[in-house]
């Protein structure tokens, strides 16, 4: 949820002002937005004006569709310049509302870890992991890093082994182990003499790095644009000179799955699909001056739909459904023989 670019190669306040422009424009996205803009307002250190975006946000008389991510995000911007009192009395009532999405109670008990608060983080982590991950089968991706953050304050703490850090352990899949990730004696190899320390503890942070933006800000540097068969027929419809594109549904499908596993074979991570619809398709096609008709026009829309958040991990994980919207597992669809 939060960008992860350095503040050397990205002008954050430009970019937050830009998201809020873009908010504007598509005020059915204004949430997913507005937090980019204040995560980018954060990044500038522009902290009170990342503040005022979050109060915008929850003041909205729509309603929001995920308010306990807003507060929480909010709580630890807080505490971050000197709020503390404030910031504290806002992640108790994220706790209280007991949220169903593993996100909230991340961010509340990283930030409640952030400032060595380790026992309250800890407790944070179990609660969130006991609300959702009690009796379900195989813990859900997003429920991760919920897992790696609890592993993570237990270790520091000096607590035992549970079935959740074991749980933990058979989900990382980086080359460095969660316990040696994860080792509070790791910061004494910082004040090594020996070239090797220090070229293992890179590595060690490297892998760090690379399981933290893995699990917790999956970007999409490439979409493909999918139609369902409904939306793809009244596309072709209203502009018949797309079928050049589109020469029928099933082909539709099929080029879209070998495309993604030809950007997958030649190394592009990260890959998503984007589901189109003709309205805002026909909305993107007014706000940028030119004929829906135009083919050039469909990766643009794939990408600003993905810039968006609304694209969706390829492949999918293991038993979940195909990206195609038959209903069916991906394995069984177009995962066949993948």
């Amino acid at each position: 949820m939060r960008p992860d670019t350095p503040a050397e190669n990205v002008d954050h306040t430009a970019e937050a002002a830009r998201l809020e422009r873009t908010a504007g424009l598509y005020p059915e996205d204004a949430e997913a937005l507005l937090v980019r803009a204040a995560a980018h307002l954060e990044l500038s250190g522009d902290r009170p004006s990342a503040t005022k975006l979050y109060d915008r946000l929850l003041s909205s008389p729509d309603g929001l569709e995920n308010p306990s991510l807003v507060r929480a995000l909010k709580a630890s911007n807080l505490w971050e310049y000197g709020h503390e009192a404030e910031a504290r009395a806002i992640i108790e009532g994220v706790r209280a509302t007991a949220p169903r999405d593993p996100a909230p109670w991340v961010i509340v008990a990283e930030a409640l870890e952030a400032h060595d608060e380790l026992e309250a983080a800890q407790e944070t982590f179990t609660e969130g992991a006991r609300l959702l991950l009690t009796d379900v089968a195989e813990p859900p991706y997003a429920t991760h890093p919920l897992l790696y953050g609890r592993h993570r304050v237990r270790r520091m703490l000096g607590a035992p082994h549970d079935d959740w850090d074991r749980l933990a352990d058979t989900l990382h899949s980086m080359p460095v182990s969660l316990d040696e990730l994860h080792d509070p004696k790791r910061v004494w190899s910082l004040g090594s003499d020996d070239p090797a320390d220090l070229r293992a503890e890179i590595s060690r942070l490297r892998a760090e790095l690379g399981a933290y933006r893995e699990a917790l800000s999956r970007p999409f540097p490439v979409a493909m644009l999918h139609w369902p068969a409904d939306e793809l027929a009244e596309l072709l419809e209203a502009y018949p000179s797309l079928s050049a594109e589109y020469p029928s549904h099933e082909e539709h499908l099929a080029t879209t799955e070998a495309a993604l596993r030809e950007l997958a074979s030649s190394g592009t991570p990260n890959l998503g699909v984007v589901r189109g619809t003709v309205p805002s398709y026909e909305a993107f096609a007014a706000s940028e001056g030119a004929s829906p008709s135009d083919p050039t026009l469909l990766p643009q829309y794939a990408t600003i739909l993905a810039a968006r958040g609304r694209a969706v991990a390829w492949p999918p994980q293991r038993g979940a459904e195909c990206w195609c919207g038959s209903g069916r597992a991906y394995g069984e669809c177009h995962g066949t023989g993948a």
